[in-house]
């Protein structure tokens, strides 16, 4: 009899070590989880930010494709939502205002399909007061944020974490980020064929554009 039950002790404290085993092992799987699932997440908006970053040069090019991008640069100009109505058709030519609001719309619309919930807001720099001088067009980028809160992570440890993804100040421009969106904000310099010239006096700019050379 004290043999049997010293067998059955041993098994029972057997089975024990072995539920102990599993918990510590499934703790350790999910620690494990939890790492793999916020590096997926850092990857997914480096990822993001460079397409962004893309998406921004390619609005540029197309800034640089226009002779008059600066004296129209207010055409550029668009708010969260994308512009609103149908673009210009420019097939039997049009004038660079309209091929401005052609550019933008098609461009919003490379945003939308990009970038997930893509969102895009481009505005005049607010420090560049005279209309014939500016020479600067913000960009800022939104997207979902998909970066989840970890469990029983604070409001001030999640600020924390999110504040490298967040937009600069846009000053005087106010232009903010979405709340709970992921933004990128850049600024472009049109380097159009047309310059403004003072010959005129500080007050009254002209635009000048060379003339084509003839073969």
């Amino acid at each position: 009899m004290l043999r049997t039950s010293s067998v059955r002790s041993q098994r029972g404290i057997t089975l024990l070590e072995s539920l102990v085993a599993l918990v510590i092992t499934a703790v350790a799987i999910l620690g494990v989880i939890g790492v793999q699932v916020r590096s997926l997440a850092d990857t997914q908006t480096a990822v993001r930010r460079a397409q962004a970053v893309r998406l921004i040069e390619d609005l540029s090019e197309r800034m640089k494709a226009n002779p008059n991008a600066l004296a129209t640069l207010g055409d550029y100009a668009q708010d969260w939502g994308g512009p609103s109505g149908t673009p210009p058709s420019c097939a039997s030519g049009c004038s660079s205002s309209d091929l401005a609001k052609q550019d933008i719309a098609r461009w919003w619309a490379t945003v939308a399909d990009t970038l997930p919930l893509g969102d895009a807001a481009t505005f005049l720099v607010a420090d560049e007061s005279d209309t014939r001088g500016r020479r600067q067009l913000g960009v800022m980028l939104s997207w979902r944020e998909s970066e989840r809160r970890l469990k029983d992570e604070s409001d001030a440890q999640h600020e924390a974490y999110r504040a490298p993804f967040l937009s600069a100040s846009t000053g005087s421009a106010a232009v903010e980020c979405p709340t709970g969106r992921i933004c990128h904000l850049q600024y472009i310099q049109p380097t159009a064929r047309c310059t403004v010239g003072l010959l005129s006096g500080p007050t009254s700019h002209t635009l000048h554009c060379p003339t084509p050379l003839t073969p």
